[in-house]
């Protein structure tokens, strides 16, 4: 009862899932691995296939070979959706013969778009236009495949929750840090807007913590993102440029008293270079 995404990136190699559905926590039937690739289980769905059948796209096999595999092993695989994306950009897709219809899926290079219990059997076509005439990062490209779905149609039952999983293209020695993109929604009305205004909290976070804590920021995205301004400032501080350190810092300490106590608390063992001298400076920007 979902509707949903598993892509390659031809420009970066990296491996992606995109889901909604008009269920708590569709986000749990996506699963995706950096240098491996990617899976999603849906309709009556069996998590079992996402970790294992990344298992063994991990040990060497295809993601066709994967996926019968897991199906072998799966007696009422016919009330299963599943996709598989392996390390070559290879698909492969199940639709069971008794999911609750509308259900299909459309495949293209490097991507597959599957659905279930849809208002009509147009959305994964109208997912896979979308997504291949997108541009931009492909985070960005799964979201525009899902509106492009709900947009169709979608679920028939509504909306409530979605995901967004983008992984780098080589296998890391530690997994969680292939994960460059986890966005994910579990209840909301408007599930896709909501990931779609994460995202772009994401990318300015990722920004800022690629840039060793510092950003910089307009007036209006210094008051959206108080953290931000605050390490910022306290960087520039550090640097010398006193001035705009105060001012950034200064939108921190007027949005929340904690900020204030923290430049106490880090001074006591001068953590992140911030010594008492360098509160004394900053607190005297308070209104």
């Amino acid at each position: 009862m979902t509707y949903s995404i598993i892509a390659k990136c031809s420009e970066t190699g990296q491996y992606g899932v995109g889901i909604q559905s008009h269920f708590y926590a569709a986000g749990n039937a996506c699963w995706a691995n950096a240098g491996v690739g990617a899976v999603v289980t849906q309709a009556m769905a069996l998590i079992d296939h996402g970790p294992l059948g990344l298992k063994l796209m991990a040990e060497g096999k295809s993601a066709s070979e994967a996926l019968s595999e897991r199906l072998a092993l799966d007696p009422d695989s016919e009330v299963r959706q599943v996709a598989m994306l392996d390390s070559k950009g290879r698909v492969a897709v199940h639709t069971g013969s008794v999911t609750i219809p509308a259900a299909g899926h459309v495949m293209g290079e490097g991507f597959s778009c599957q659905a279930n219990l849809m208002w009509n059997d147009t959305v994964p076509q109208e997912m896979a236009d979308a997504f291949e005439n997108s541009k931009g990062d492909l985070a960005d490209r799964l979201l525009t495949a899902l509106f492009a779905g709900q947009g169709a149609g979608g679920d028939i039952r509504g909306m409530q929750s979605g995901r967004i999983l983008v992984v780098d293209s080589k296998i890391k020695d530690k997994e969680w840090e292939g994960i460059l993109v986890d966005v994910n929604v579990d209840d909301h009305s408007e599930p896709l807007k909501e990931i779609e205004r994460l995202l772009k909290v994401n990318s300015i976070y990722s920004d800022f913590t690629k840039n060793g804590y510092e950003l910089e920021l307009d007036k209006s995205q210094a008051n959206e993102y108080p953290e931000i301004a605050f390490w910022t400032g306290v960087n520039l501080a550090n640097k010398g440029d006193l001035e705009n350190g105060k001012q950034l810092t200064g939108i921190a300490l007027k949005n929340h008293s904690g900020w204030r106590e923290l430049l106490i608390r880090c001074s006591e063992n001068n953590f992140f270079g911030i010594t008492e001298e360098l509160v004394q400076q900053l607190l005297n920007t308070e209104q």
